[in-house]
Order: C-alpha cells, then structure tokens, then sequence
C-alpha cells in the first residue's frame, strides 16, 4: 500500500518554489505526494499567520487528503511546514512526522527554543538536518531529542544548511542529487518502518 506524503511549505516560499517541486518529485518515487499552501501565502501576504490559522489551514488540507488516500498517512514539511505539522499530529492521528530543516531556534536564537510541541509529541518522527543550519543547531537537537517520548530519528546533512543543500567546497566530489537521494532513502526506510502503525 503505497504511502501518502502532505508536504507542507517553509514560512517564506509557497508550494510552487523550485526547492518544493524539486522534493515532490523525490518524494513522488516512494508514495503519492500533495503539497499545500498556507492562508497567508494564497493571499499574497508575506507575513506568517498566527499559530491557530496555520494548525487549521494544515489540518483542512490534511481532511481533504483522508478523503482520498487509500494508504498510511504521513505529515512532511520544510521548516515552518514541519513544525507546524508536529502541532496538528498532536490532535490527529498520522504514521508519522517528517522534518526537513526542523526551525528549532526562533530567528536562529539559541536561547529561543521551539522544543514544547516536540515534547509533546507521541508521532514518530524524523528529523533531516543540515551541519550549517542556523535554526537547529545539532547539539540543542540532541538535547531535545534525549528528552522526546516520541520516537525519533535524525539524519544528519553533512554541510547542508537550512535546505539541506551542501557546498560545493563541501560536497567532496560528491552532487547534491547524491545528498538528496541519501535523504530519500532514509525517508523511504522511515515510511516502511511505520506504515504498518496506522
């Protein structure tokens, strides 16, 4: 039974970004893949919604996908779109969480942890992370993570930044469709590990 992925954007990109069309179509290799916009975004407004329209904007476009997925469900977003899907599985039930570039720090502040919802969590969730990422620093991250009831996971991005992508000084000879295809993997074994939970 094939996955279902709702992919959500990060705060300052829509859906229509090259970098979320590129991972929907990596993501359309292991399951079927819908991608969504936020209120604000659709309204052409730059900045973000409050927290309660962002949960119910995901969780509409989550209710339109029940209605028509015939496999396990999985939340998976860039940045704000991961978080912001980490709220909604509090209150609805998924197979799991995906993050990509979680934003664990607000602003990139060190002292400004975005860690509640993610102790909250009982979703099983996986984490894709950068080395140069500003937003989750890997040490707060792991700190956070010993302290998560969740179960979770962490794919480390060597030298990738908040998208993930890796210099080129960085890649060691190595493309970046090679890192992203390292990704895809380790999503795909996330997914069939927890398909079977719903």
């Amino acid at each position: 039974m094939n996955p279902y992925f709702l992919f959500a954007p990060g705060a300052g990109a829509p859906s229509s970004h090259p970098w979320m069309q590129r991972w929907k179509r990596l993501l359309s290799e292991i399951g079927e893949v819908e991608t969504f916009d936020y209120d604000y975004m659709r309204e052409g407004r730059k900045r973000p919604d409050r927290l309660p329209q962002l949960i119910a904007a995901h969780r509409r476009a989550l209710e339109s996908m029940r209605a028509r997925a015939s496999g396990p469900i999985f939340l998976i977003g860039k940045s704000m779109g991961g978080r912001i899907g980490c709220h909604v599985s509090l209150e609805e039930k998924v197979s799991g969480m995906i993050c990509l570039g979680y934003p664990l720090c607000a602003m990139g502040d060190r002292t400004k942890l975005r860690e509640e919802v993610l102790l909250a969590l009982r979703t099983s969730i996986l984490f894709v992370q950068g080395t140069r990422d500003p937003l989750c620093p890997l040490d707060l991250l792991e700190t956070v993570r010993s302290k998560m009831i969740a179960p979770n996971s962490l794919h480390v991005v060597e030298g990738g930044d908040h998208s993930l992508l890796v210099r080129k000084k960085d890649l060691g000879g190595k493309t970046q469709d090679y890192v992203d295809q390292k990704i895809l993997k380790t999503v795909d074994t996330f997914v069939a590990q927890f398909s079977a939970a719903m």
